[in-house]
């Protein structure tokens, strides 16, 4: 188990393709070890966070299994056709597109792994990106057929991870990482979402899952923690009313911590400071690979 698969993608063979976005800067894939940990509402608050620095935004929803980008960011019409490809939707000065605009909303999709692949894929071929800074691409929870896909697909930028400080969220994010990590994609870091609880009445501060999960993994894998991302009502009345928190209450403390994760990711990239991240996972890697009479205790 611990070997490569032998078809596995790699990101040099993406980047030895043809370039199917060639009007993108960056792209940046945001995923998550296991469901529940936000991850959709992280990425739309980045997504709008940057278009609000004066960046040129897009983000594409890759959960075709359960697409919510759209209601999340207020979009309810269909995407139309021109010149032959779709215009993405646009909402608080982001392009986007979603499964969601094309499936009714009480329609199951039951697809197996080429059916995705196929699906994604033409979200990026057959989508009028234009010139974009950045292309956030809101991923399924895991290390399944659609994160296969988007690093045989398109070069990455690198790879942000949501999580939540308790340690069971934590276990399958060092699994997501490793996966990004084998195919050559650059780890740009991970956020800590729901990490606190500020009561609305007494202003005492509750930590419902923990505290300093996120930082930990962060530090133990060698790679940048982006910052945490408090629990709290107005964040999840945000995604439900397609109004963002970063422009539905851009002066709060939560706003302020999505413009600061926001703002770090952007360094980031501008720097290229990712591929210094890959020494430790790169490390820990061997280890798993090495048969366990050659390890020796660090």
């Amino acid at each position: 188990m611990a070997e490569e698969q032998p078809g596995a993608p790699h990101q040099d063979e993406a980047a030895a393709r043809p370039n199917i976005i060639p009007g993108v800067k960056h792209v940046v894939a945001v995923s998550s070890g296991k469901g529940g940990v936000g991850k959709s509402t992280v990425s739309v608050n980045l997504a709008v966070a940057l278009a609000l620095t004066g960046a040129k935004v897009g983000l594409l929803d890759a959960d075709i299994y359960g697409p919510n980008i759209p209601m999340m960011m207020g979009v309810e019409k269909t995407p139309e056709q021109k010149e032959g490809k779709i215009a993405p939707a646009e909402s608080h000065g982001v392009k986007l597109i979603s499964m969601g605009f094309f499936v009714p909303e009480d329609t199951a999709v039951v697809w197996r792994g080429p059916m995705v692949h196929t699906a994604i894929q033409q979200l990026f071929r057959d989508v009028l990106w234009g010139e974009l800074d950045y292309l956030l691409i809101d991923l399924p929870p895991g290390t399944g057929d659609a994160q296969l896909t988007l690093t045989q697909l398109v070069p990455l930028s690198g790879a942000v991870t949501v999580t939540t400080p308790q340690e069971v969220a934590l276990h399958d994010v060092r699994k997501g990482m490793m996966m990004f990590q084998k195919v050559n994609v650059p780890l740009l870091g991970i956020v800590e979402n729901m990490s606190f609880f500020v009561c609305g009445h007494c202003g005492e501060r509750t930590e419902i899952f923990s505290h300093g999960g996120g930082e930990r993994a962060a530090e133990k894998l060698g790679i940048p923690f982006l910052g945490r991302v408090p629990i709290d009502p107005v964040i999840r009345a945000g995604g439900d009313t397609g109004n963002p928190i970063v422009v539905a209450k851009p002066d709060s403390p939560q706003a302020q911590a999505f413009r600061d994760i926001a703002a770090k990711l952007a360094a980031a990239l501008q720097t290229g400071g990712a591929s210094a991240t890959k020494s430790r996972i790169e490390s820990l890697l061997d280890k798993i690979k090495r048969p366990a009479a050659e390890r020796k205790p660090d």
